[in-house]
């Protein structure tokens, strides 16, 4: 039974494809029917159900129940940060200049290293649309986001990002993330950069069009502080690593102190909703569960790709981290990293693998998680809160090719100077 759980065939991969490409077309050909969740759930059906059925045949009902223990613990930890971070406001208004949107990213991609991805997105992403939203050529701002923010800031501790705190339940030191520094100034230095660069030529090209510049009104103003505390709450059961459902419970707790003590007019000038977080709870809830076939037969079979450089480790886990949940994944090329060190006899420097194979695969889950909306689950509420905010989004593959023609040389220029000439052989 065992083998029939992890042995699987490709055609299996079908509904997983097929869910993917429904979430990109959808929006584009049916809009209005895209528009409401419960529609988009009743959608999922035709998909998720087949691989549900496949399984409980086969008599895998242990590998649907780990996958739905996962689905848990993540939306938990989206929808509890969602909450509360929602609270949070930052009253006053800043004129959204190149050097100001500049410095809020970078702060993001700092926070992120502290309350996580999610927590760094849903505190700042409100207030960095607001002072941006009196601006006309303004569509580029939340792409930038979720490239600094939402991704590529989290990889400098194992409260970044999802992939990291389960590399640290492996057994990986907690400061032994802080190898990456390298990596995560390098690429968040050109990412600002280039967004420096590019949001003053759009900054410019208002002015010589002479639209109305959005000065400053005011001092600034942190309303909802308290939540603060709830965020740290939230943080202490992930580093504490509580065993499941206490530690999802306890960030529900903090969730709903949040919901019940946070004035409802706070909420309503931060344009709060549960809109967007029940959005990626059901395209995830599908993801996951297709997913599971994906994630089994690279288990498998991952071995016959013959991997053996960093640079391979880099791409392939950052590629599949792109549409698969970037968590399972790094544990995927994590245990494929291991045997491939012992099949060649490689001297073991962390969790059985050279770290130079721990960097790889850890910066290709955390990075490439933004070449996608579905890479990472704050690139979805990114999404969400900027088209509520009057922002207009690109499509799925819209954003693509935003990602592929900015991310994929800045991760090839990581590959030159990180991985391309570092090989353990």
């Amino acid at each position: 039974m065992e083998s029939a759980c992890r042995e699987l065939d490709l055609y299996l991969l079908l509904p997983f494809v097929a869910w993917l490409l429904t979430i990109a077309l959808a929006p584009l050909l049916a809009p209005h029917f895209w528009e409401k969740n419960w529609r988009k759930a009743v959608l999922s059906l035709p998909f998720a159900l087949p691989i549900l059925a496949y399984y409980s045949w086969q008599g895998c009902q242990a590998e649907l129940l780990h996958t739905g223990e996962e689905y848990f613990s993540f939306i938990t930890l989206l929808a509890s940060l969602f909450v509360v971070s929602g609270g949070i406001f930052l009253q006053g208004d800043l004129e959204g200049r190149p050097l100001v949107n500049t410095a809020f990213l970078l702060i993001g991609g700092v926070l992120a290293n502290l309350i996580g991805t999610t927590g760094a997105s849903m505190v700042l992403i409100r207030p960095f649309l607001r002072i941006n939203s009196k601006r006309k050529r303004n569509s580029h701002i939340p792409i930038f986001f979720i490239f600094a923010v939402s991704n590529i800031g989290g990889c400098l501790t194992p409260l970044g990002d999802p992939p990291l705190f389960l590399g640290y339940l492996e057994g990986v030191p907690f400061t032994w993330t802080l190898r990456l520094f390298p990596l995560w100034a390098t690429a968040l230095a050109l990412i600002l950069a280039l967004f420096y660069l590019y949001d003053s030529h759009r900054y410019r090209q208002e002015l010589q069009e002479g639209l109305a510049r959005a000065g400053a009104q005011g001092g600034l103003a942190l309303r909802g502080s308290f939540n603060f505390i709830l965020l740290v709450g939230i943080m202490a059961a992930v580093f504490f690593n509580l065993p499941t459902p206490w530690r999802e419970l306890v960030m529900l707790a903090m969730a709903g102190i949040s919901y019940a003590f946070t004035p409802r007019e706070l909420r309503k000038e931060n344009d709060f909703t549960f809109h967007p977080i029940i959005e990626v709870a059901v395209l995830f809830a599908g993801i996951f569960i297709t997913m599971t076939p994906a994630l089994a037969i690279l288990e498998a079979r991952g071995g016959e790709l013959g991997i053996t450089r960093p640079w391979q480790f880099f791409w392939l886990t950052g590629g599949l981290s792109s549409f698969l949940d970037n968590a399972p994944t790094y544990l995927t090329y994590l245990s494929l990293a291991q045997g491939v060190s012992r099949d060649l006899g490689l001297q073991a420097e962390v969790v059985g693998v050279p770290a130079i194979y721990l960097q790889a695969i850890s910066a290709g889950a955390v990075f490439m998680g933004a070449n996608t909306y579905i890479g990472n689950g704050p690139n979805f509420m990114v999404k969400s809160i900027s088209e509520a905010a009057g922002y207009k989004m690109p499509s799925f593959f819209g954003y693509m090719a935003y990602s592929g023609l900015i991310l994929l040389p800045l991760f090839a220029l990581i590959t030159v100077l990180f991985f391309s000439g570092a090989a353990p052989l």
